[in-house]
């Protein structure tokens, strides 16, 4: 992780005494410096692309505001597409189509010496490069007036607690936040944001670790376990990347709510959707938002005919997967969605029918078995646990796996039916004593499941 658990719990208070002390008028200057440093703490050389970033779209942005030929305009959106996805492109997916490429040539009998890269991944480059990249175009659809303030927009760009993975913020929401910040330390909603943080950590540390070690165990060695516990844990890593993700989106919004910022929601209960369509309305939503906004209508959406509309499903879920890593399984994990919404779609279309709805939980059953290409860490890692499938009984057992994953599948059902009913929310017809108290325990909970090592997040490897 960028900082361990006892690192982020000094920094964090340091920075809140720091921006809350300063004046007013120099508190985007504190946010930004302390964004800084927690990007550094993991690596400062890579601090250049996020001011490359920045000093690119800010650049254009205020040209494409003034510019009025059209022409000209499209070249400057081009730059700034060409300068995001090229940094994307060199750092996190040369290595992939180069050697795929060879992988290729080699099957055709050839012998290429390909050039490939021996470079770390910028932590969080998929999200800051597409939140500063709907900027420019939101600005080139004339949605959007450009930020004049190269600070304030130097903070969209880095703002720490979304930093690294999300959510994926627009800046016409989070901008005239961060041009608004709240002068008064007592206009914070305190308690509902050690609320989110308290639930998040609870989410993360004691949902998703909990099953994570398990799931490791079954998926790096599926030929030892029996049928039955590989199945187990399939539906463990449904509820580990769900309770890692969500945790930290809780995390991040909580810790913004602390600086008098909201982030957008990014999960609604997403493993009671009843279709495809809905199960992408409530997981990672400002992805699937972007990708619908910025890549889906642009393309044509459902506009010109139902055939168009099954290409551009398929396109945007495939680039969608890619999007997530530089392997085939995020591709194949991508192409299987698309299908699903594709299917989806043309059943629909024949039965003339607006709504498409599934028995309770498929959709999770489906979804759940979708995660094992981009759980594997190969082609025949993936095979080899879609066939110990078909073993139920052969191999071993793992019975405390099983428990935990039972129990922690409960916790989250739990979790997902409590927050729809408002239950999680702080609320003034509830005593703030006991809504402290109960996210008090639940911080301490968690502290007591914390291990010494701490487990990344998963989304920090994209």
């Amino acid at each position: 992780m960028l900082f361990n658990s006892i690192t982020f719990a000094v920094f964090l208070p340091v920075t809140l005494i720091t921006y809350w002390l300063a004046p007013p008028k120099h508190r985007t200057r504190v946010l930004l410096a302390a964004s800084y440093l927690f990007y550094a703490w993991w690596d400062a050389r890579f601090l250049s692309l996020i001011w490359i970033s920045t000093l690119t779209d800010y650049s254009i942005g205020r040209r494409l505001a003034a510019e009025e030929s059209e022409g000209t305009r499209r070249k400057l959106l081009g730059a700034s597409v060409a300068v995001n996805l090229g940094m994307l492109g060199v750092f996190k997916y040369w290595n992939f189509f180069i050697e795929s490429a060879a992988s290729l040539l080699e099957s055709g009998g050839l012998a290429p010496n390909v050039p490939t890269l021996e470079v770390v991944l910028p932590i969080g480059i998929s999200f800051y490069t597409f939140q500063t990249l709907s900027y420019t175009i939101d600005i080139y659809r004339d949605r959007l007036k450009p930020e004049m303030d190269l600070t304030r927009f130097a903070l969209f760009v880095a703002f720490f607690p979304q930093l690294v993975a999300g959510p994926i913020e627009r800046a016409r929401i989070l901008l005239p936040q961060l041009s608004a910040l709240p002068a008064n330390i007592r206009s914070v909603d305190w308690l509902g944001a050690v609320t989110l943080i308290a639930r998040g950590l609870f989410r993360k540390v004691v949902i998703a670790d909990s099953v994570g070690r398990f799931v490791s165990d079954v998926f790096n060695s599926p030929d030892d376990f029996a049928g039955l516990t590989i199945a187990t844990a399939v539906v463990g890593f449904s509820i580990q990347i769900y309770g890692d993700f969500a945790g930290y989106t809780d995390i991040a919004r909580g810790t913004a709510r602390l600086f008098g910022v909201d982030l957008v929601i990014n999960f609604r209960s997403p493993y009671s959707a009843r279709s495809f369509d809905d199960f992408w309305r409530r997981w990672h939503i400002s992805l699937s938002t972007w990708l619908r906004d910025y890549l889906y209508i642009p393309l044509g959406g459902n506009r010109k005919g139902p055939a168009r509309t099954y290409v551009n499903l398929m396109a945007t879920m495939l680039l969608g997967g890619l999007w997530h890593g530089a392997g085939w399984g995020f591709v194949i994990w991508g192409f299987l969605h698309g299908l699903y919404l594709v299917v989806e779609r043309a059943h629909r279309s024949l039965r003339s029918r607006p709504e498409f709805r599934l028995p309770p939980g498929l959709v999770f059953l489906i979804v759940t078995l979708t995660w094992i290409p981009f759980r594997a860490t190969s082609a025949s890692n993936a095979w080899a646990v879609l066939n110990g499938l078909l073993n139920p009984l052969q191999g071993r057992h793992l019975a405390g796996g099983v428990l935990a994953v039972g129990l922690m599948s409960v916790l989250t059902v739990v979790f997902d039916k409590a927050e729809l009913s408002g239950a999680l929310v702080p609320s003034t017809r509830r005593s703030p004593f006991v809504q402290g108290l109960t996210a008090g325990a639940a911080i301490v909970i968690s502290v007591a499941f914390a291990t010494q090592s701490d487990v990344p997040f998963i989304y920090f490897q994209f």
